[in-house]
């Protein structure tokens, strides 16, 4: 009679902390939907608020035009994100009903085909052949459309829930410089909009980096230099307008 420990060794070694397949492909598409907007909303309003300030505008006209930039990016973020995953939703929902059309119509078709993806793998034909026809007794759809297209049909993203996270995302990175700018004496408002921008567009990069987990310097630097160039164009613009 084995013990619960012989027995337990037996299960292959489980791993839920590493993601695979589509679990993986949500988490990036999440991070750059979000890293995306919160860096938008940092760069876009942080710039113009250093155009504003060049041009010398008074505090009044600094704040509207911040809550005004935080207002219209946010809509955009979301609008832009709800029409861009509800094209991607339609067409996985007509590439799925696609596969149950020729899965009903077509049925040895769709079995060859599945058996020479198995056997694309080094699955030897007989091998392929059996587990095909195990699959087929249970749920073919679903293997259909990870191994063809690798599409889930109960995870498919909502795209109300992408616009606002979108917008949210935008908004949180539209407040940093904001708040920079309105807590911090006019005379010094430029540098800290400056250091307050970088700063933040750093620690942006250096979470997305350890959340994707690829380099921080890279993603860092190009997130402080996209900024700073940004930052230094709209400057040279209110400079110029503003004169």
């Amino acid at each position: 009679m084995s013990t619960p420990t012989a027995a337990a060794s037996t299960q292959p070694a489980q791993h839920p902390e590493e993601p695979h397949g589509q679990d993986l492909g949500h988490k990036l598409n999440w991070l750059r939907a979000g890293v995306l907007g919160a860096n938008d909303g940092i760069v876009s309003v942080a710039a113009l608020l250093m155009g504003v300030l060049a041009a010398r505008a008074d505090s009044t006209t600094v704040l509207i035009t911040g809550l005004a930039a935080t207002i219209a990016g946010a809509v955009s973020m979301a609008l832009g994100e709800y029409v861009s995953v509800s094209a991607q939703r339609d067409t996985e929902s007509a590439l799925i009903a696609k596969e149950k059309h020729e899965l009903a119509t077509i049925p040895q078709q769709e079995h060859d085909e599945l058996v020479g993806i198995l056997a694309s793998y080094g699955i030897e034909n007989a091998t392929a052949e059996k587990a095909v026809r195990d699959i087929e007794r249970h749920d073919p759809l679903a293997a259909h459309l990870q191994l063809e297209l690798g599409l889930d049909e109960e995870e498919l993203t909502n795209p109300w829930v992408a616009a606002f996270a979108s917008a949210i995302s935008f908004t949180i990175g539209a407040a940093l410089p904001m708040i920079a700018v309105l807590l911090s004496p006019q005379a010094q408002a430029m540098a800290v909009l400056v250091v307050a921008t970088l700063g933040t567009l750093a620690l942006t990069g250096f979470l997305s980096a350890r959340l994707s987990g690829t380099s921080s310097s890279r993603s860092i630097a190009r997130l402080v230099i996209g900024g700073a160039i940004g930052l230094a164009i709209t400057y040279a613009a209110g400079v110029i307008f503003g004169a």
